[in-house]
């Protein structure tokens, strides 16, 4: 599927829920570090999207913290009850949410037909205007707070607020 099909795809199932959002285009963004060619372009508090599994692979979190924060693994873990996480698997990702590497987003959910996703959102992104990527590294998108959860919500997805700054 093209980038401009994925972005398309979330657009009309934003547009289906009634929820607002402004979203612009550039060069391929694959890290933090690249970001910050977009800065002032677009409001909104960057975000990292990082999809994590259980040993057994059989439980998997889409972690979205701050750009600026590090994202604590074992932290994480220990605050949803499980011994270990580590990153999922490209094949995963793809299976999973649809997604290539570099455009990993909570928009993924789109593709999670079967809701094994639990999102797990760092409280510090709670009532921000927020920034991700439409399924593609090429556009970011920008979202309210309580529209990302309404998004979350229509997907059936699990969602849990946690506190990662106790670092």
């Amino acid at each position: 599927m093209s980038s401009d099909t994925m972005a398309d795809t979330v657009h009309q199932y934003l547009d289906h829920l009634g929820i607002t959002y402004a979203e612009i285009k550039h060069q391929p963004i694959f890290t933090v570090a690249d970001a910050k060619s977009i800065d002032g372009l677009i409001a909104g508090q960057g975000c990292k999207s990082l999809l994590l599994t259980t040993k057994s692979h059989r439980h998997y979190f889409l972690v979205l913290v701050p750009d600026y924060a590090r994202a604590n693994i074992k932290l994480i873990a220990q605050l949803v009850g499980t011994p270990h996480l580590s990153f999922a698997t490209s094949d995963e990702l793809m299976h999973l949410l649809g997604l290539q590497p570099g455009s990993v987003s909570p928009f993924g959910l789109i593709n999670d037909h079967n809701h094994l996703v639990k999102v797990i959102v760092d409280d510090r992104l709670v009532s921000q205007q927020l920034l991700f990527h439409p399924n593609t590294n090429c556009r970011t998108l920008s979202i309210q707070y309580n529209d990302l959860l309404k998004f979350i919500n229509a997907r059936h997805n699990p969602y849990q607020i946690i506190n990662m700054s106790q670092q």
